[in-house]
């Protein structure tokens, strides 16, 4: 695979965007913005704010900035969710490298030149912001969190301890390119991960700091665990579907046999239900051998653009944006 060539940090040109999804933060967004806008100018970093619909302040926030040159505001009309004001985000970034930060004041900026720092001394894909045991998380949510993650490692093999943190640098091209196979839920964060990984690219991880939330509310639900869990599922059935299938057809027939087995032994005859599950699991294996090929199908499709230039969907999807 072919890389893009290393940037020069000390040239007068953007080497980073900074996206940063809004929605309903007009309580802590002030704050962030007065230090993330001359933080980001200093270093000469293009600044995207996208208001995913906001029903508070915030349009009246973001109307103050507008005729800062380094920074782009994009407005939705409706809301669209966590991952679809990301994507809005990351289809304008036209850097090499962007960083997704959230709107609640939350992460240190200092990280962002870390991650930056790290990625380009690794030649890194994706850097992950691994934020340890810190943050507000209960232990409600860190027990989702980590059934989340032992679940995808049942679907694919997994080597990132915090898949679902929303604070990664990735390589523009790259996550412009994947794009339009992620969810607009707060699902995005794992899913986008999953497949930098399953395609092979360079996926690393570097610790990231986490400040108390100091105004508002997570809109992190049960519900959004369950989409996460749906979404992998998804993903899942895209890559590698015969995985899945295979399982539940080693299962039902393995099933079959157990049950089977001793009431023939018994010269009680063939079990109905034993025979059930076993041509279960063969219905199940062939359907897998099927979808296999259709993913492989859509994957060829993927592969094709192989420049890693942005999809051609991008003038669609910001419809409805202004």
């Amino acid at each position: 695979m072919e890389r893009d060539q290393k940037p020069n940090l000390d040239s007068g040109s953007a080497v980073l965007s900074v996206v940063v999804p809004i929605y309903n933060e007009a309580s802590s967004l002030p704050g962030l913005l007065t230090e993330l806008v001359p933080y980001c100018r200093d270093r000469k970093w293009k600044l995207i704010l996208v208001n995913d619909g906001s029903s508070d302040d915030t349009p009246a926030i973001l109307k103050d900035y507008e005729e800062y040159p380094d920074i782009k505001i994009i407005h939705h009309k409706v809301n669209r969710g966590y991952g679809g004001a990301l994507k809005t985000g990351i289809l304008d970034a036209d850097t090499q490298y962007l960083v997704p930060i959230d709107a609640d004041g939350q992460h240190e900026l200092n990280d962002m030149d870390e991650l930056l720092q790290f990625t380009l001394e690794k030649d890194a894909d994706l850097v992950v912001g691994n934020r340890g045991k810190q943050g507000p998380s209960g232990l409600y949510r860190n027990i989702g969190k980590w059934m989340i993650r032992k679940f995808a490692a049942l679907l694919m093999p997994i080597h990132i301890s915090d898949m679902n943190s929303g604070f990664k640098l990735y390589q523009t091209k790259l996550v412009q390119r994947y794009l339009y196979i992620c969810p607009d839920s707060m699902a995005f964060s794992d899913v986008i991960t999953l497949i930098f990984i399953k395609k092979s690219h360079l996926v690393l991880e570097h610790p990231i700091t986490i400040k108390k939330r100091a105004t508002g509310k997570s809109t992190i639900t049960t519900y959004t665990a369950i989409q996460t869990v749906t979404e992998i599922i998804n993903i899942a059935m895209l890559f590698n579907p015969l995985r899945i299938f295979l399982s539940l057809s080693v299962l039902c027939i393995g099933f079959g046999f157990a049950w089977g087995i001793p009431i023939m032994l018994r010269a009680r005859g063939v079990s109905v239900g034993a025979m059930l599950a076993i041509v279960t699991g063969l219905l199940f294996f062939f359907i897998g051998l099927i979808a296999e090929q259709l993913s492989a199908m859509r994957l060829g499709l993927l592969d094709r653009n192989n420049d890693y230039d942005a999809p051609c969907w991008n003038r669609d999807y910001h419809e409805g944006s202004h």
